[in-house]
C-alpha cells in the first residue's frame, strides 16, 4: 500500500522536479493535490512551476555539483527531471548510492536526454522502425552523410533540445550550412553534434502517451491514451487534437513499439512515445520520459490528464487513461519580446464555445514564445480544433 505524508511535515512526501516551465507547473499541481510537498527548480527565478511548489530553487541544473548539492541539501524521495539539459551522470550516481530514486530512472533520464542514446537504443537495440538517420559533429560530416545515402529532403536536429528548436528541414545543397548553423543556436546544450533522418513520406505524426503504472497486485503495467494529433512549425507545436483516427493495425504497430521501448528504459511514469504513420506502417520518431507538449490538450478531452497520470503513477496509484471528449489545444505566442506582458482578449475568447485558457505566467516574453495555450472540447475533433484556434487568436499578449 502507497502511504503519503503531509507536506511541511517530518512525514512528508517530498518530490523534486528538474524543470519547471508550463508542463512542469501542472505536474506540480497535480502532485499538490495528493499531499506531496514539492520542490521546484529551474535554472531562471520566478519559473512557472515555482509559482506554485512549496519551495523554489534557481540552479544550473546540467552542472553536476551543484545538482548533487541541491539535491543532498533537500533530501527529496523523487527526483523527476521535466527538461533535457540536466547532468544525468550525477543522477545515476545518486540513484546509485541509494540517494534518491529517479523518475522513471537514471538511465532513462541520460538515454533521453539526447537524441543520440534513444535513437540508438531503438533501432539498433530494439529494432524498431526508425527513420535512416546519422549523427554528425562537423558541417563536412553532415554534407557528406546526406550524399552518402540520406538524401534530399532530410530532416536535421540538434542531439539535445526541446520543443523542436534547432530542427530544420533540407531540401537542397543550399540549406545545409543554414540548417547546421541553426541547430548548433537551438541545442540545449553546445554539443557541435546533430542527428540528420531521411525524410519520411509519412500521413500523420502523432504522440503516444505512454503510461507505467503500478496495478492492483504491484506489479507495472503499461497503458495507452488515445492517439494525439499534432501540427508543428520549424519543429515546435503549434495545435494538437485528441483522438486522431487511425487505421487498427496502425495503432496496434504503434502501441506496440511504445511498449518496447518504455518497457526498456523501465520505472514508473509517463512517456511521450512520437511516431510517424503511413497507412498501416509506423515509424519510432522521439520519446521523453515526461508529459509533452502535444499532451496538454488532454487537460480537455480526459479524465485524468498526462499531468494527473504523471503524478499518479510516479506515486505508485492507479491510473485511468478513458478518454472524456474529443478535444483540440493551440498555442498562445507571446508575440513580442518583453519583461512581463499583458493579455487582452481573455474574456473574448473564453466566450468561445467549450474553450478553457492556461496562461502560464512566464517572466518574459519572446515572439515566439509559448506563454498560454487554448484548450477546446467538442462533440468532435474538427469543432473542437477550429474553437482551440479562434480562442488561442482572441488571445492579445502585449507589453505592459
Amino acid at each position: 500500500m502507497t502511504t503519503l505524508g503531509t507536506p511541511l511535515s517530518p512525514s512528508a512526501t517530498r518530490v523534486m522536479l528538474l524543470g519547471s516551465g508550463e508542463l512542469g507547473k501542472e505536474v506540480l499541481i497535480a502532485l499538490q493535490r495528493l499531499g506531496v510537498e514539492t520542490i521546484a527548480v529551474d535554472r531562471y527565478e520566478n519559473a512557472p512551476g515555482q509559482q506554485v511548489a512549496h519551495h523554489a530553487r534557481t540552479i544550473v541544473m546540467s552542472d553536476p555539483a551543484q545538482l548533487q548539492a541541491l539535491i543532498e541539501a533537500e533530501k527529496p524521495q523523487l527526483v523527476v527531471p521535466e527538461i533535457e539539459a540536466i547532468a544525468t551522470p550525477m543522477l545515476q550516481q545518486l540513484e546509485d548510492a541509494g540517494t534518491v530514486r529517479v523518475i522513471p530512472t537514471a538511465r532513462a533520464a541520460r538515454l533521453t536526454m539526447d537524441r543520440e542514446g534513444i535513437r540508438r537504443l531503438a533501432a539498433e537495440t530494439l529494432g524498431v522502425p526508425t527513420s535512416p538517420y546519422k549523427f554528425c559533429d562537423s558541417l563536412a560530416e553532415l554534407q557528406a552523410a546526406i550524399d552518402g545515402g540520406i538524401g534530399y529532403p532530410c530532416i536535421v536536429k540538434p542531439v539535445m533540445s526541446s520543443s523542436g528548436k534547432g530542427q530544420s528541414k533540407i531540401d537542397g545543397p543550399a540549406d545545409v550550412r543554414k540548417a547546421w548553423d541553426y541547430a548548433m543556436a537551438g541545442g540545449r546544450v553546445s554539443h557541435g553534434r546533430v542527428i540528420v533522418e531521411g525524410f519520411i513520406d509519412f500521413d500523420y505524426e502523432i504522440t503516444l502517451l505512454t503510461v507505467r503504472a503500478k496495478e492492483a497486485g504491484g506489479a507495472v503495467s503499461t497503458r495507452f491514451c488515445e492517439p494525439i494529433g499534432h501540427v508543428q512549425v520549424s519543429g515546435d507545436y503549434v495545435e494538437s487534437w485528441q483522438p486522431h483516427p487511425m487505421a487498427p493495425a496502425a495503432l496496434q504497430k504503434a502501441q506496440q513499439i511504445a511498449e518496447a521501448v518504455t518497457a526498456d528504459l523501465g520505472g514508473q511514469g509517463l512517456f511521450g512515445v512520437e511516431l510517424f504513420v503511413k497507412g498501416d506502417q509506423v515509424w519510432f520518431s522521439e520519446v521523453s520520459p515526461r508529459p509533452h507538449d502535444t499532451g496538454m490538450v488532454t487537460m480537455a478531452t480526459q479524465w485524468q490528464n498526462e499531468f494527473e497520470l504523471h503524478a499518479r503513477a510516479i506515486l505508485g496509484l492507479p491510473v485511468d487513461t478513458t478518454l472524456k471528449s474529443p478535444g483540440a489545444s493551440a498555442v498562445i505566442y507571446g508575440g513580442v519580446d518583453a519583461q512581463g506582458i499583458a493579455f487582452d482578449g481573455v474574456a473574448e475568447a473564453l466566450q468561445v464555445p467549450g474553450v478553457d485558457l492556461r496562461l502560464f505566467g512566464k517572466p518574459e516574453s519572446f515572439v515566439k514564445r509559448r506563454m498560454g495555450v487554448a484548450l477546446a472540447h467538442a462533440a468532435d475533433v474538427e469543432t473542437a480544433r477550429a474553437n482551440a484556434k479562434e480562442a488561442a487568436s482572441r488571445v492579445k499578449p502585449r507589453q505592459a
